[in-house]
């Protein structure tokens, strides 16, 4: 055995014994080591295997990954190991110690992709498919008093798609039918959904002893208006999302289902500051309501997305910043973009507590603390109407603040930003589908 097998052979054998010693540096960052790897074009990423010996990357995509010498570098783990991806794909990267393979990582290298954080204050308003069941009511009738809608076992919650098989756009356009039939003595054909599940329903109107009009008996809504703070413009695509979170209805607690609506600016006129137990509340009045900044074609668990024409005024970034992949997310500090005053986007910082790793979406995957003497003293910390406000963490937009913790008014929970691209149909975890969008 040569000179050089034999120092390749003493520092394989230095680093299994290095990895079998739980408690050292070696084999923790071994044991973190990843298996797969996502990574944007244009950014580095560095791994580290702290051991004493020179080994050999392989790529099996020199495209894809680029090494210093085509598909294969020699390095020295000693030292950090530099992920520099090519355009976008797939590709394995090998590490090797002679001829024994130590490590392989799938790697994957995304086409890259910046948005423009928000902030502003924005005014929500959303016109329902169909109109929503939201109570029962009762009705004079002969003496007695009656329910339709109840005894035909409508239920708070349904939507209301048609009536007599004519679509429904609002609360108007019900009560005119519902009368036309009871004039007729005729019942009220209904299409209802109710979750997931069209219904085909009847009711008997009542004629009502005060106005002598015929009733269902039933609380209906066909519309919703809120306040939020935009997350991200992107402007290539001129797609939005904001909120963080779905816009449910007040009295039936049930995911608003978007039949047509639309952004607006607004603007804080007060806030109520947040105190254990009792949430604090952002106040703002919609500003020249004429000017739509987008429409909202989703409303989703994670918030409201659709078309936006350009960014509204007063950010604190006009120009676009990377995304951050779920798993550069660190607990550490941060910073987010939001409005307590008028329209003006102020800055505040933050303490990432705790980052909960989501294979697949889900929300509640940030624990923050707001650690900013200044919105700490103007808002007593996360209130609400600050749902959707941008989380910035090393230059990077990482998610959106979306809860407050009701009995910890400093602390709430995010969702990451990856979730809410997507919803905005910008799959990140798709190259394909991004470039084609």
């Amino acid at each position: 055995m040569n000179k050089q097998k034999k120092k390749t052979w003493f520092g394989y054998i230095l680093i299994v014994l290095a990895l079998f010693t739980f408690s050292s540096t070696p084999f923790q960052q071994f044991a973190s080591f990843p298996n797969k790897l996502r990574v944007f074009q244009g950014t580095l990423t560095k791994l580290s295997l702290t051991a004493p010996v020179t080994a050999t990357l392989e790529t099996s995509n020199p495209e894809v990954v680029k090494l210093g010498n085509a598909a294969r570098e020699t390095i020295n783990l000693q030292n950090p190991i530099t992920i520099q991806p090519g355009k976008p794909g797939e590709a394995t990267l090998m590490l090797k110690v002679g001829s024994i393979p130590l490590k392989t990582v799938d790697v994957k290298v995304l086409p890259e992709l910046k948005v423009i954080p928000g902030g502003q204050s924005i005014g929500v308003q959303l016109q329902t498919v169909g109109v929503l069941v939201v109570g029962h009511h009762l009705v004079d009738n002969k003496g007695k008093k009656v329910s339709p809608g109840e005894a035909a076992n409508i239920k708070k919650g349904d939507m209301i798609l048609k009536v007599n098989g004519e679509d429904i756009s609002d609360m108007d356009e019900v009560g005119k039918l519902v009368n036309d039939s009871g004039k007729k003595g005729k019942p009220v054909d209904l299409e209802i959904l109710r979750g997931k599940q069209k219904l085909a329903m009847q009711l008997t109107p009542a004629l009502d002893d005060k106005d002598k009009k015929y009733r269902m008996g039933l609380y209906i809504r066909d519309s919703a208006a809120g306040v939020g703070t935009l997350t991200f413009y992107e402007p290539k695509l001129q797609k939005y999302g904001a909120l963080g979170h779905v816009i449910s209805d007040m009295d039936t607690g049930k995911p608003i289902t978007v039949g047509e609506g639309h952004v607006v600016q607004s603007s804080v006129t007060s806030i109520e500051r947040g105190t254990t137990g009792t949430p604090g509340e952002k106040f703002a009045t919609f500003i020249n309501e004429r000017v739509k900044l987008g429409n909202i074609e989703k409303n989703t668990p994670f918030g409201i997305f659709g078309q936006m024409d350009k960014l509204p005024k007063n950010t604190v970034a006009t120009k676009p910043i990377p995304v951050a992949l779920s798993e550069e997310v660190k607990p550490g500090p941060a910073e987010i973009y939001t409005v307590v005053d008028g329209q003006k986007v102020d800055t505040f910082k933050i303490q990432i507590v705790n980052v909960i790793q989501q294979k697949f979406p889900a929300t509640k995957g940030l624990i923050l603390k707001v650690t900013d003497p200044r919105l700490l003293e103007k808002t007593g910390g996360i209130v609400q109407g600050m749902s959707g406000s941008p989380i910035i963490q090393n230059g990077k937009l990482v998610g959106a603040v979306t809860h407050v913790f009701v009995n910890d008014p400093t602390s709430g929970y995010g969702t990451f930003i990856e979730w809410m691209l997507k919803d905005a149909g910008i799959d990140i975890r798709n190259e394909e589908k991004l470039k084609a969008s």
